[in-house]
């Protein structure tokens, strides 16, 4: 097996494949990715605003991650998003007197709290989350769950940087 026979067994770029094909092709997946991205943000101001009225986009992203991590320390959700301490620091207040968060006591270490999610901040993630639910079921409804679970597959080996 020559080393290109190798690549294509692989699933990677084939011989016959030209520089400006793969270039193109490249070109459209980023273009498909800033529409998706348009309208990814467009969804989040939305879903922010059901969750609590005039909350902007950035907050939605901190409770978010903090539902979908369940307990999270102050710390590792600045690690985790990459953001500001001090932006963080004062979100997290906000989210607190909101009610959709709560500071527990980190058994680990005293000196720091580990932040979850409420009830009432999980049921108004959950009602402001089923209009795009429902929308993204519909657009998906003539896609076969192989299709859709293939979809998933690709996007995170091209998140995770890895040959899917």
């Amino acid at each position: 097996m020559t080393m290109s026979d190798e690549v294509v067994a692989a699933g990677g770029a084939s011989a016959g494949e030209s520089r400006e094909a793969r270039t193109a092709a490249v070109r459209a997946l980023e273009a498909e990715f800033g529409e998706l991205l348009n309208r990814v943000r467009r969804i989040v101001s939305e879903n922010a605003d059901r969750v609590s009225p005039g909350m902007l986009p950035g907050a939605y992203k901190v409770f978010t991650t903090i539902v979908r991590r369940q307990s999270v320390s102050q710390s590792a959700l600045v690690e985790s998003l990459m953001a500001d301490k001090g932006q963080i620091s004062r979100t997290v207040r906000e989210l607190e007197q909101l009610g959709l968060i709560e500071r527990t006591p980190d058994p680990d270490d005293g000196r720091s709290s580990l932040l979850s999610p409420t009830a009432l901040g999980i049921e108004r993630l959950a009602a402001a989350r089923e209009p795009q639910e429902d929308s993204l079921m519909v657009a998906l409804e003539e896609w076969s769950v192989a299709d859709i679970r293939s979809l998933a597959h690709l996007l995170h080996a091209l998140t995770a940087g890895v040959t899917p």
